[in-house]
């Protein structure tokens, strides 16, 4: 009995597994494959653009950021600035950032001068991997993360959890203790023999790195699963914060209300420079939607991972500090939270992790084109044999 069972539950399993990678395949092969490609876009995109990204270091001080941003609206026609990248190395160019125009477009950022406001050109490769990254979090569907895209590629990563776990199962052998029946692929079979091998023995060997990219992804794609990695890992009341509703929007001024004060990023930049100092390598300076408070986030000059960034949050009309939201004095719990993003593409454990998640990222098409081998060989074995043309079959 127990025996009819195993098996009665073995072949649930197989239809689940493989209507899931039917279902699923191209679209996991294709989110695999952009993940890869981004894999190491930092290193890329600096190589690319190493002229362009530095300057003659002077020994005058930089421009402040309105200033900069003046001088160079003066000097050619940009859209509203949305976000300032600032360096505390007297080399480094400045980057700005454009806010999306009417159409929803977004214009171009561009490398500037940060002691004349100079336009050193556009980073190369930036709309490639803009591309690339929309592809791989939302397919390129309409509204991008507000859109259908997050919550499909969120439900896709649901199903290649669900693919992954009956996977395992399908194939625990009977010797579980035997390092060699787990990880050595026979390479000498051929046909179905050899395609079954490759896709049980190589998808063992990249199943953790497959869990630790879809647990990670799933941030990313639902609220409810963001608001209970936070409860089960942030601190009680940080938790409590990030389920508390959002308030609604201010209503907008009226007529007869006093227009909104003016404001830049100067007197942010300022009450920042105090509380930092020159412990930091290169912050971004964000301008808000709503409000003018101003969002900078800051890496120190040790720091190789945005893991590791603080994050302030600046009244730009005042310049009072709102908010300090420092890496050094997280929980490990926060920090684990603060590393998801580097966590899900390997970044955590430098470039050798990187390179495992991405080349695990490349192999996904060959458990795709293996999978659906696998399934049209099991159709065609389990098809009753048809008699030869003209051969009569008993009782016709």
């Amino acid at each position: 009995m127990t025996v009819r069972i195993g098996h009665t539950v073995k072949a649930v399993l197989l239809q689940v597994h493989s209507i899931a990678g039917l279902v699923l395949a191209l679209l996991l092969a294709l989110i695999a494959l952009t993940g890869a490609i981004m894999s190491f876009e930092d290193e890329i995109v600096d190589q690319l653009n190493a002229g362009t990204m530095q300057v003659p270091p002077r020994q005058i001080p930089a421009l402040m950021p309105d200033d900069l941003i003046a001088r160079l609206k003066a000097a050619q026609d940009v859209g509203k600035v949305s976000a300032v990248t600032l360096s505390s190395d007297t080399a480094a160019a400045a980057h700005v950032r454009f806010a999306r125009d009417e159409s929803g477009g977004r214009p171009v950022s561009l490398f500037v001068d940060p002691y004349d406001a100079r336009v050193l050109g556009s980073p190369r490769g930036e709309a490639f991997f803009a591309t690339v990254r929309r592809l791989h979090r939302w397919l390129l569907i309409p509204g991008d993360g507000k859109g259908w895209g997050r919550p499909i590629t969120g439900s896709i990563a649901l199903g290649l959890i669900v693919m992954l776990v009956s996977g395992l199962v399908l194939r625990w052998p009977r010797r579980g203790g035997s390092v060699k029946m787990w990880l050595k692929p026979n390479l000498g079979l051929s046909g179905r023999g050899l395609h079954r091998s490759l896709h049980a023995v190589v998808g063992t060997w990249v199943l953790p790195i497959y869990l630790t990219m879809t647990l990670t992804g799933l941030y990313f794609s639902f609220e409810w699963y963001k608001d209970g990695v936070t409860w089960l890992l942030a601190r009680p009341h940080a938790a409590a914060a990030k389920m508390q509703p959002k308030m609604p929007a201010k209503p907008s001024r009226t007529a007869n209300s006093e227009p909104a004060p003016p404001f830049g990023f100067d007197q942010a930049w300022m009450t920042f420079q105090r509380e930092e100092g020159d412990r930091f390598s290169k912050a971004l300076l964000t301008l808000p939607a709503q409000g003018t408070t101003i969002r900078i986030r800051s890496l120190g000059k040790a720091s190789l991972l945005e893991t590791t960034r603080d994050e302030f949050r600046i009244d730009a009309v005042t310049g009072q500090l709102v908010s300090a939201e420092r890496y050094a004095d997280k929980t490990f719990g926060e920090k684990i939270i603060a590393a998801i993003y580097d966590i899900h593409r390997g970044a955590i454990l430098g470039w050798p992790g990187k390179l495992a998640f991405m080349i695990a990222a490349v192999l996904m098409p060959l458990f795709s084109v293996t999978g659906i081998l696998l399934y049209l060989s099991r159709r065609k074995l389990r098809r009753p044999a048809q008699p030869p043309l003209g051969q009569l079959v008993p009782g016709e």
